[in-house]
């Protein structure tokens, strides 16, 4: 039998999307468009956590919402609520957007007015940690009830997130076996430059630590 050698041609299969994420992301910074992409699991609190945000940000910024999921147009629907622009954006069951889904969303939508527009990603730790949506910064929102290990089971989404928001915080009482040393340890392990601020979309507590973090990344990245 004939010899013969194998080779392995290793080429990412992101790198289209990253290449087009890095296109998107020069656009955004041309027309002063902070986008930023919110990631979660499903019931974190995402939506009531914009909709809190959106109320105090919304005399300061021009604010947009893309709001991203399998199906059904709820979330839009809250957002519009709050009197900001917002659209649904349906993946056709895809449990992710990639760059140029987020360009068809941002295409139909127009952001060239609006200062800070909020990419609501549909709600997954897994498939959206892997794409670029060429996002200014991404957040993640992780709630109490869902436990302090989830650092541990999906590693990427918090090492590629800039700031985590650790939502429900008024019910460590509750799940007194939350251990906040426990879960900031594992998230400054996977990420040591991640900003971990602790909140309460129903209460409002910790949130003025969040709006100082998002006005300084908007101006600095406006300036």
């Amino acid at each position: 039998m004939k010899e013969f050698k194998t080779i392995e041609v290793k080429r990412s299969i992101f790198e289209d999307n990253d290449a087009d994420a890095g296109r998107l992301r020069k656009e955004l910074k041309e027309e002063g468009t902070f986008l930023l992409n919110l990631m979660s699991s499903p019931g974190a609190g995402k939506t009531a956590t914009l909709k809190r945000t959106i109320e105090a940000l919304k005399d300061e910024f021009r604010i947009g919402v893309m709001e991203a999921d399998i199906d059904s147009d709820v979330d839009a629907r809250a957002i519009s609520e709050t009197g900001v622009r917002a659209i649904q954006i349906h993946t056709g069951g895809m449990c992710h957007l990639d760059a140029d889904m987020t360009r068809q969303g941002i295409r139909e939508f127009g952001t060239k007015d609006l200062e800070l527009v909020v990419l609501e990603n549909v709600g997954n730790l897994v498939c959206p940690a892997e794409f670029d949506t060429g996002s200014t910064k991404n957040a993640m929102i992780l709630s109490v009830p869902e436990g302090d290990d989830k650092p541990l089971k999906y590693p990427l989404m918090f090492s590629i997130c800039d700031v985590v928001l650790i939502n429900k915080c008024d019910t460590l009482s509750v799940f007194d076996d939350f251990s906040k040393e426990a879960v900031k340890e594992r998230i400054l392990k996977l990420n040591p430059k991640a900003e971990v601020i602790y909140i309460s979309a129903k209460t409002g507590e910790g949130f003025e630590e969040w709006l100082r973090w998002l006005r300084k990344e908007i101006r600095e990245y406006r300036m």
